[in-house]
């Protein structure tokens, strides 16, 4: 990275959240930082104000729940990040997790494309894109894990949507904000189960996270959904 100064930060963010070879996945982290600076005036992939703020509130918030995803299922998981965008939280969880096999999952075209490019940059062989909406991805119930951030409301179509991508005992980690508005979320979910209008929900929680050089509240919302 050009400015030595945030490739710090960046490192030292990493350390904070006890990652194992933080340099080496730095290095990975802040060639994606530079293709997300080069195409995002083009294809608006986030909204940053500096280069600083870029790995903060998306690398650092996307790796956050690292740990807890490794957990979720220790042998070779399958994971999908739906409405994928720049690559968040797909890209910075593969370069953390070169064990799991992830799908991006993205039906914007130029943007699919720009992952696509950006896989082959950083030299990722555990990543594929999917370039389609979320309810045409064939075949579904594959995957271990589904992981979206900054996608859409999981309102009960949505949560629709996300469950059928699951596989038997597979589990939908959500990136929310405050606690309050996941559990809004989850409530309106549970009433929709009971109308028979969303899949029943086996059990489900709200982990606080904490962003390194952030202030603003993180929770993973992780849903385990009846087979």
């Amino acid at each position: 990275m050009a400015d030595s100064l945030l490739a710090e930060v960046l490192e030292e963010g990493l350390v904070k959240l006890g990652l194992n070879e933080a340099a080496k996945s730095a290095a990975v982290l802040g060639r994606y930082v530079e293709e997300i600076e080069l195409f995002n005036s083009a294809y608006g992939l986030v909204k940053v104000r500096d280069r600083r703020e870029l790995i903060v509130k998306h690398i650092l918030d996307s790796l956050v729940p690292l740990n807890i995803i490794r957990n979720l299922k220790q042998a070779a998981p399958r994971i999908a990040d739906v409405g994928s965008g720049a690559g968040l939280p797909g890209i910075p969880l593969a370069v953390c997790m070169p064990g799991a096999e992830f799908t991006l999952i993205e039906r914007m075209g130029r943007r699919a494309g720009f992952l696509r490019n950006t896989l082959a940059v950083l030299g990722l062989s555990n990543v594929r894109v999917e370039e389609a909406e979320m309810e045409k991805i064939n075949p579904p119930a594959y995957f271990d894990i589904v992981v979206f951030r900054a996608f859409r409301p999981l309102e009960p179509a949505i949560f629709k949507g996300l469950s059928r991508l699951l596989a038997d005992g597979g589990v939908l980690a959500a990136y929310k904000g405050r606690r309050e508005a996941a559990e809004e979320e989850m409530a309106a979910l549970i009433k929709a189960q009971k109308k028979g209008a969303a899949p029943s929900i086996e059990n489900w929680e709200a982990l606080p996270l904490e962003v390194p050089f952030l202030e603003d509240p993180r929770h993973l919302l992780l849903i385990r959904v009846c087979p």
